[in-house]
């Protein structure tokens, strides 16, 4: 008898309570993440860029690729911070260069808060969905382990059942499977 070889099947990964009903445009701070048991969870930060959490989706190339993705916003939401702090600070010191009297709008300045509206908007964007690239990943991975976790037979069921007509214009049934 030929058994098929099955992917290894990591813990599951809970996110805390807290970071599960993050929305889309959250608050941008560390994802808490717990593995193992429920009555024994020990939540752990994943890091800024998620960077904890790698090791557990090692497997998974979805999932990594959605933490790529996660680490990829958190690198524009620090430059575009980087980005409006500067514009801010060239502003002020415009303002102050000279010490005689103070100017408040000369054409280095109009430059500077377009690039600090330029980026706040851009933030706006930016954050918009960072949260939600790392809860998919946390998702694909977990969703990985459920299919790993399953037999032959639910891997072989369809993905789809419907009616359809057929030629001679009567009911036929129509199945449909994914390939993963």
């Amino acid at each position: 008898m030929v058994q098929a070889q099955q992917a290894p099947v990591g813990p599951l990964i809970r996110l805390s309570p807290e970071d599960e009903d993050r929305r889309e445009s959250g608050p941008q701070k560390n994802f808490y993440f717990a593995t193992g048991d429920k009555s024994t969870a020990r939540y752990q930060s994943a890091g800024f860029f998620g960077q904890r959490l790698r090791p557990y989706l090692a497997g998974n190339a979805a999932a990594l690729s959605s933490l790529n993705a996660y680490r990829r916003q958190k690198w524009l939401l620090l430059t575009e911070r980087l980005v409006f702090v500067s514009a801010v600070s060239l502003y002020s010191q415009q303002v102050l260069a000279k010490p005689s009297e103070q100017q408040y709008f000369n054409s280095t300045q109009k430059v500077a808060v377009g690039v600090a509206a330029f980026s706040l908007l851009s933030n706006v964007l930016i954050s918009y969905h960072t949260n939600g690239h790392f809860q998919r990943a946390v998702g694909e991975y977990n969703a990985g382990l459920s299919s790993a976790r399953v037999g032959m037979v639910q891997r072989l069921t369809p993905s789809a059942v419907g009616l359809t007509a057929g030629a001679s214009g009567r009911p036929q049934l129509a199945l449909s499977w994914s390939l993963r």
